[in-house]
């Protein structure tokens, strides 16, 4: 008796019973859209001598300095001090600012001396992402752009390459990861 090969959409998919799933060339397959970790990223060193600078692994520096690097969706992301990669951001005692909608900020002029840096200034960081693949069944659907101002936070951000001035509308997330800022 033959049997109809099943039916594959995104989620669900529907499976017609058949007597043998060995060897089926029409078996479900879900697109591998699970994010993937980026490896450790250093693209800006702060400047000690300049009270307006910084250190800024932030996703369009990120662009700037590799035009092929690409991240649909930032889903997580991880920051460090080069020099203390075991320390956590608040042990480091610096104030920085570590999510994924911008990246990593620090700024020389908000630092004070003490904690691990003994100069008021930024130490240099680095950054590890977590990004969605960038293929279109892995992609949420286009969302209409709001021109309304909104200051809810979100622990998922869409990541493209800085080319509008607009506020992008921030997606839903079902598990909240705060947004990390130390002094």
């Amino acid at each position: 008796m033959p049997r109809a090969p099943p039916v594959c959409e995104l989620v669900p998919c529907i499976v017609v019973p058949v007597l043998s799933v060995s060897n089926c060339p029409f078996c479900c397959h879900l697109p591998a859209c699970d994010c993937v970790w980026s490896g450790w990223i250093d693209v800006s060193y702060p400047d000690g001598s300049d009270r307006n600078s910084g250190d800024y692994e932030t996703f369009e520096n990120i662009w700037k300095n590799d035009p092929s690097w690409e991240c649909a969706k930032v889903e997580n992301i991880s920051c460090r001090a080069e020099k203390f990669p075991n320390t956590s951001l608040a042990d480091i005692g610096q104030k920085v600012e570590c999510n994924v909608n911008v990246g990593l900020i620090c700024n020389n002029s908000e630092q004070k001396p003490g904690g691990m840096a003994l100069i008021p200034v930024c130490l240099n960081y680095e950054i590890n992402v977590c990004c969605t693949p960038n293929k279109t069944e892995c992609l949420p659907p286009p969302s209409t752009t709001s021109t309304t101002a909104s200051t809810a936070s979100s622990t998922t951000g869409s990541v493209s390459p800085p080319i509008s001035t607009t506020a992008p509308t921030p997606p839903s997330s079902t598990t909240p990861i705060p947004t990390t800022t130390t002094t």
